[in-house]
């Protein structure tokens, strides 16, 4: 060391609380859009993903991380879930982003990152339906009714000009959540079994921790855009492997699409190679034409990348700024 004094420092902190005043659906899907469009240039990369069981609580923890060159957020995710917390008064899903100073490693931020995962996973669904379904989509389905799934309803509704949602879960009694938000809406709800599901949504997105399909191929008609987005872990599954085959695939990214998304399955029984999936960056680019026709079958696999929680926690952090409701704390 030159003996120079250290230059003092201070890290922003965002909490949890303060999420909901700053984040809105809209600017989640524009950094969602951008950091897709980003990763298919590779100006930006996801790293590796740790997620593990750690023998205590029944929990899951892990962290995603990653770097986008072109915007600049570097940084990682780490939480997991804890299947007890609901019965404490607390979320399942508990994660806090930690983002960094590209130039020099520091910590810069710290903000909370469950609504803004919620927030971030709905925008993912939301930029395919964007990109990759029938204009005249009148019917959105949905598959899961758990907490996500208001999020992903309401930011779905905002891409199509829906006329009606229908839906089905496991626990039908749960079917509540998303007619409330149809309400909210002014659309109607009607509750409905799998084949009427498929046979009628012309938008599908599942949002479920299933590990076996719930959705199969005989069930879906020509045309449909179906958005799966709860498998995000190795076994986990949604939808029939032959669906995916089937289909126009396009995911967040590829690498992750095969070993823990829902492309798992088609690649592990060699329905599909990996040739066979696109980046939806690719569409937002321009450089994939996305679908090419009424009758074709496109389905977004969404396995959620670090990126993705990174593009959402700097905008927040940004707005936390700008607003005044960031804190500031010697580091």
């Amino acid at each position: 060391m030159d003996g120079s004094p250290m230059k003092s420092h201070e890290i922003i902190i965002v909490p949890e609380a303060e999420i909901a005043g700053l984040m809105t659906p809209e600017a989640a899907f524009d950094a969602v859009e951008a950091i897709f469009g980003a990763m298919a240039r590779k100006d930006a990369y996801n790293f590796p993903v740790i997620r593990e069981a750690i023998g205590h609580a029944d929990a899951l923890y892990g962290f995603k991380s990653g770097f986008d060159r072109a915007g600049g957020a570097l940084g990682l995710k780490s939480g997991g879930y804890w299947p007890g917390n609901e019965a404490k008064g607390l979320t399942n899903h508990q994660s806090t982003v930690i983002l960094f100073d590209r130039d020099t490693g520091r910590p810069k931020a710290m903000v909370g990152g469950n609504l803004l995962t919620a927030l971030r996973t709905a925008a993912a669904s939301a930029v395919s339906i964007k990109h990759l379904a029938r204009a005249d989509s009148k019917v959105l389905g949905m598959i899961g009714a758990g907490h996500q799934s208001a999020f992903q309803m309401r930011a779905a509704l905002a891409q199509r000009p829906f006329e009606k949602v229908i839906g089905w879960n496991y626990h039908p009694e749960m079917l509540s959540r998303l007619e409330a938000v149809a309400t909210e809406a002014g659309l109607p709800f009607e509750a409905v079994d799998l084949d009427r599901l498929g046979a009628e949504a012309d938008v599908i997105i599942s949002i479920t921790s299933s590990f076996d399909a719930i959705l199969h191929d005989a069930q879906v008609t020509a045309g449909t855009h179906v958005a799966c987005m709860g498998t995000d872990t190795k076994g986990k599954q949604e939808v029939e492997a032959a669906l995916v085959a089937r289909a126009t695939v396009f995911t967040d990214e590829i690498a992750q699409s095969t070993t823990i998304g829902e492309a798992q399955h088609a690649i592990a029984s060699g329905l599909i190679t990996e040739a066979a999936i696109t980046e939806i960056g690719a569409v937002i680019n321009g450089t994939h034409p996305g679908r090419t026709s009424a009758e074709e079958v496109t389905l977004f696999d969404g396995t959620g990348v670090g990126l993705q929680d990174l593009a959402v926690a700097e905008a927040v952090v940004d707005l936390a700024l700008k607003t005044g409701v960031a804190t500031r704390v010697p580091f």
